[in-house]
C-alpha cells in the first residue's frame, strides 16, 4: 500500500493579509515546476488565511491566482481601498468600532472568495485537505476535511466558501461565520494557527502513513520579533498577549510534528519550515500597504529555497487522490 514512497504534506499558517507571503512564495516556486503546485502534495492543511490558500490549491487554482486574490481584493477586504487621507480617518473610526463589533465587513471577503472558489464543494478537491475552525459556543474544534477516510462522511458536501469564511473569521477582525447549515464558526487560529501538528497527526493517526516516509513543507506568515528589555514587567507582556499565545501554539505544533516524524533525530530531516522574521508591528494582520514588500520577501525566499525543495517535493506530482465518498454518492 505504501510502496516505500514519500508522503508530502503542505502546511500553511494563519496571518490575515500576511497570507500574501506564502501565496507569493508558492507562486514563485510554481514558475519553476511543471504543474500547479498543489498537485505535488498528498495532503494540504491551512488555517485562516492559510486555509484560503489550501482550499484554492486543492480545487486546482494556481498559487499565482491566489496571490492575485490578495493583491486585487485585499484593500477592499480590509477597508483600505480609499485614498491615504480617507484611510487614516477610516482606521481611527475602526479602532472605536472594534470595541463593540468586528473591525471589518465580512461581505467583501465573501465576495472575493466567491469569485475564486465559485460554488465548489470541498469534495471537488484534487488533494486531501484539512481546514481548522472553532465552534465557540461549545468550545470545540471543528475541522473541515475531504473524504480521505471512511469516517469522514459529511464535510466533502460542504461549500468551499463556507469553509474558507469559517477558518478566516478572526475574532474582533471579522464576525463569526454562519455556515449554510446553520453552524456559527470562528477562525481556526484560536487553537491551530500553525496546522502542522494537526496535519501530521492526521497523516500518522488516521491515514496510517509511515512516519519515516513523511515530508512536510510548513510555511509561516512572517514571524514578529519582539525587542523586550529585562525588567519591562507584566504590562509590556500583556500588550503582546495574543502574539505570545500564537507563538506558543506554533512552537507546540511544530514540536509535535517533529516527534511524530522523527525530524531532527539521528540526522533525519522530515520538516522544512519556511518563514521570515520582522520587527513587531511591521506587518499587521490587516495592513495592505505592505503587500508589495511581502511579495518581494517571498520571491527572495523562494529563490534560495527552490533547489532543495525541488529535490524533496517537486520531482513529480503526487499520486491521484481518490476520495472514499464522491459527491454524486452524497449520504443524507
Amino acid at each position: 500500500m505504501f510502496e516505500g514512497r514519500s508522503y508530502r504534506i503542505l502546511s500553511i499558517d494563519g496571518g490575515g493579509i500576511r497570507g500574501v507571503f506564502p501565496a507569493a512564495f508558492l507562486a514563485s516556486l510554481e514558475e519553476d515546476v511543471d504543474q500547479p503546485i498543489g498537485s505535488y502534495f498528498d495532503l494540504i492543511a491551512g488555517t485562516s488565511t492559510g486555509g484560503i490558500i489550501a482550499l484554492g490549491l486543492g480545487l486546482g487554482k494556481t498559487a499565482a491566482e491566489i496571490q492575485e486574490l490578495y493583491e486585487k481584493h485585499g484593500p477592499a477586504i480590509f477597508g483600505q481601498d480609499k485614498g491615504t487621507a480617507a484611510n487614516i480617518v477610516l482606521r481611527n473610526l475602526k479602532k472605536f468600532r472594534r470595541v463593540i463589533k468586528s473591525k471589518h465587513d465580512s461581505e467583501n471577503l465573501h465576495d472575493a472568495l466567491k469569485g475564486i472558489l465559485q460554488n465548489k464543494k470541498i469534495g471537488e478537491s484534487k488533494t486531501r485537505l484539512i481546514i481548522p475552525a472553532w465552534h465557540a459556543e461549545t468550545e470545540r474544534v471543528y475541522i473541515y476535511k475531504t473524504a480521505h477516510h471512511e469516517r469522514l462522511r459529511t464535510d466533502y458536501k460542504c461549500s468551499a466558501v463556507d469553509a474558507a469564511m469559517a477558518t478566516a473569521a478572526a475574532p474582533t477582525y471579522l464576525k463569526p461565520h454562519l455556515t449554510g447549515d446553520g453552524v456559527e464558526l470562528v477562525d481556526g487560529g484560536v487553537w491551530a494557527n500553525n496546522p502542522i501538528g494537526v496535519a501530521v497527526t492526521e497523516a500518522v493517526g488516521l491515514l496510517g502513513w509511515p512516519r519515516d516516509q513523511i515530508k512536510v513543507l510548513s510555511i509561516g506568515t512572517i514571524n514578529e520579533v519582539v525587542a523586550r528589555s529585562r525588567g519591562t514587567g507584566i504590562l509590556s507582556l500583556a500588550s503582546g498577549l495574543t502574539r505570545l499565545f500564537m507563538a506558543g501554539q506554533a512552537h507546540s505544533a511544530l514540536g509535535t510534528a517533529k516527534i511524530l516524524t522523527g525530524d531532527g533525530h539521528h540526522g533525519k530531516k522530515a520538516i522544512w519550515r519556511v518563514d521570515q522574521n520582522a520587527p513587531q508591528g511591521r506587518y499587521t494582520l490587516d495592513d495592505t500597504s505592505v503587500i508589495r514588500e511581502m511579495v518581494g520577501r517571498a520571491k527572495v525566499e523562494a529563490r534560495e529555497q527552490l533547489p532543495e525543495l525541488r529535490r524533496h517535493f517537486f520531482y513529480e506530482p503526487a499520486p491521484e487522490f481518490v476520495p472514499v465518498y464522491q459527491l454524486e454518492e452524497a449520504i443524507s
